[in-house]
């Protein structure tokens, strides 16, 4: 056991000096500044879920550490906003002497699943199931510096999509694009596109869960150095075309809602509003756009590097994890036989569209 002292609270009951030692230790972390990872982000979520919780660790009379997570029944623990949130794990200082057992003991859970952990949260990587690649975009020089590696690395991608933004000015209407878009009728176009695409593709419509849709209509409103919410918003003609909220910190844009009018799809708005969010963002003085974990013909394209995140449980012994188990693993199992064969995930994406066309008869 470590001289770690551990209590639990649900965050709305930080205080003003703990909620600033978690931004400053996360400040120290050396990890990309991901405003999922800020205490604001916790903040918001447990607005919308009653489960949310931080673990608050001090060492020698020091903050040491913060922990969010959500709980469930029978103690079973879940990242703080699992599902949508794009970055998790635990805000630590280094060295603290500490192990994932007896922070989740302190905690009262059996289980911690999670499914986007951060490369540097050693506390949970060894735990991880599986390993993806988050896909980014380093805009650090300048977005001018960021185009000419695309026209290295990909010459007609940039050509094609540069040529559609002009065809598409001069056939629907002079394009004009906002990167800090304040109209919440924009915001509902866009969950409306991004419902329709999940519907469209045989996905669960997210924004259906009350919960995700009030928290996206929350950090719309969130303005803080290390968490805030951005729309941008491109239109042609003075009608929106395309669409994307995510949520930045001085230095990253996490791209999370990105979706477009369907009507538009031969210009591709999507891939030039995503140009002209790094431009964007490059202004506004950031210097990395992170576009999450799965791959995507698009990713590929825009992306001049990527990250790591894992995927998986950190187990005790105990009811919740047994049923974590039994919940859980069959089908994470399922889904990396798919994923490993692509004929295999070719058909099951197939599938899925079909059943998206089924529902939208």
């Amino acid at each position: 056991m470590s001289d770690v002292r551990i209590r639990v609270v649900k965050p709305g009951e930080l205080n003003a000096g703990e909620i600033e030692s978690w931004r400053e230790l996360r400040a120290k972390s050396g990890a990309p500044a991901n405003p999922f990872m800020e205490p604001e982000f916790t903040l918001a979520v447990a607005r919308m879920r009653s489960g949310a919780r931080v673990a608050v660790l001090r060492e020698d009379g020091e903050a040491a550490g913060f922990f969010p997570y959500e709980k469930g029944l029978l103690g079973r623990g879940r990242a703080i906003g699992f599902g949508v949130s794009d970055s998790q794990g635990a805000v630590l200082r280094p060295g603290i002497s500490l192990c994932a057992t007896e922070l989740m003991k302190a905690c009262g859970i059996s289980a911690w699943e999670f499914d986007n952990l951060e490369a540097q949260q050693g506390l949970f990587v060894p735990d991880a199931a599986e390993t993806y690649s988050s896909y980014v975009i380093d805009i650090g020089n300048g977005y001018e510096a960021y185009e000419n590696v695309l026209r290295t690395q990909s010459p007609k991608f940039l050509k094609t999509t540069l040529a559609k933004e002009r065809r598409m000015g001069r056939q629907i209407g002079e394009l004009r694009f906002v990167f800090d878009e304040r109209d919440p009728a924009a915001l509902r176009q866009l969950m409306a596109w991004k419902s329709a695409q999940y519907r469209r593709t045989g996905r669960g419509d997210r924004f259906a869960k009350e919960w995700i849709s009030g928290l996206v209509e929350y950090l719309a409103h969130l303005r803080s150095p290390g968490c805030s919410g951005i729309l941008s918003v491109l239109y042609a003609d003075d009608k929106p075309v395309a669409a994307h909220f995510g949520l930045r910190s001085r230095t990253v844009l996490s791209c999370w809602f990105p979706s477009y009018e369907p009507e538009f799809a031969k210009y591709s708005p999507g891939l030039v509003l995503h140009l002209r969010m790094a431009e964007g963002a490059a202004a506004a003085g950031i210097g990395m756009l992170d576009l999450g974990r799965g791959a995507a013909e698009y990713k590929d394209s825009l992306k001049t590097g990527e990250l790591l995140v894992h995927e998986g449980a950190s187990l005790r012994p105990g009811t919740g994890a047994v049923l974590h188990w039994v919940g859980r693993e069959p089908a994470r199992r399922a889904h990396h036989f798919v994923r490993g064969r692509p004929r295999l995930a070719a058909f099951a994406q197939n599938s899925l569209e079909r059943v998206g066309r089924l529902r939208g008869k």
